[in-house]
């Protein structure tokens, strides 16, 4: 890209998206941080609520079996701040039946019908079911829910999810909580170039470095668990995670130049400039 090209790009993307009000519109609600937060793994509930702190998120996911919504006390929802969205998941729903069934215990007075949509038959990989996800996702958008299918990276699938009235897509980067990376970044791309929903990289990002490159791709959010619960200081790795998504939102927006298969020189004989 030429230079005045390249200034050009940036200008409509500032423009497009004011970096200081780069907020993200998913269905109902408004984020200031791209950056969405599991609650699963940490080894108490006041380090689990120090590091979502730590961390910005404005959503926080929680499985709805651990949730008890007539007694915070004696669920999980003590230790998350109030002011934050959640995001119930049916996390442990083998079938489409069983993952709309905890879906409808979401249901709350005054508050956003927002579902995370999980379906994994195999424990031993958890590995999402593609038709599953579907049957159950067109189910709930018709019931009025608010779904963010986790689905595999199979951009066939992610377009079929938005078809029928998915708020987001949340394609895997790598197997949950394998800290492996985005394993299957070429197949993101796709999704992301075709979407007309938030695409939202969920499982496998186990180092910021991780978080950073989906943004760079032009993810429009990442959701991490694992890597922050189980590293040896959560609260500390949180604010990491939280400083490079915001960088690499700010990455894409510059517009990162593609990579060459050769070397060009930094000095160039002539200006840019003239």
């Amino acid at each position: 890209m030429l230079k005045n090209d390249h200034l050009k790009h940036v200008k409509e993307l500032e423009n497009n998206h004011p970096i200081q009000s780069d907020t993200l519109h998913i269905g109902p609600i408004t984020l200031q941080s791209r950056l969405i937060v599991g609650t699963g793994k940490f080894s108490s509930a006041d380090t689990m609520s120090k590091a979502i702190k730590a961390s910005n998120t404005n959503l926080v996911t929680v499985a709805l079996r651990r949730i008890d919504f007539n007694s915070q006390e004696r669920s999980i929802l003590h230790a998350i701040p109030p002011h934050l969205f959640l995001l119930p998941n049916t996390s442990g729903a083998r079938t489409a039946e069983e993952a709309i069934r905890l879906a409808r215990l979401s249901r709350r007075p005054n508050a956003p019908p927002l579902i995370k949509l999980e379906v994994t038959p195999h424990h031993g990989h958890l590995m999402p079911d593609p038709i599953d996800t579907l049957i159950a996702a067109t189910a709930l958008v018709k019931e009025g829910f608010c779904v963010f299918p986790y689905c595999g990276a199979d951009p066939v699938l992610a377009k079929r999810l938005e078809e029928v009235g998915c708020v987001a897509v949340m394609p895997l980067g790598s197997p949950i909580g394998s800290n492996l990376g985005l394993l299957t970044k070429p197949f993101i791309q796709l999704i992301i170039e075709d979407a007309t929903v938030p695409v939202i990289v969920d499982a496998g990002l186990g180092a910021p470095s991780h978080a950073a490159q989906a943004m760079e791709m032009g993810a429009d959010a990442v959701l991490v668990n694992t890597a922050i619960a189980s590293s040896m200081d959560p609260v500390t790795c949180a604010k990491a995670f939280s400083e490079s998504v915001h960088a690499g939102r700010l990455g894409f927006l510059s517009g990162l130049r593609s990579p060459f298969s050769h070397a060009v020189p930094s000095s160039p004989p002539h200006s840019y400039l003239s």
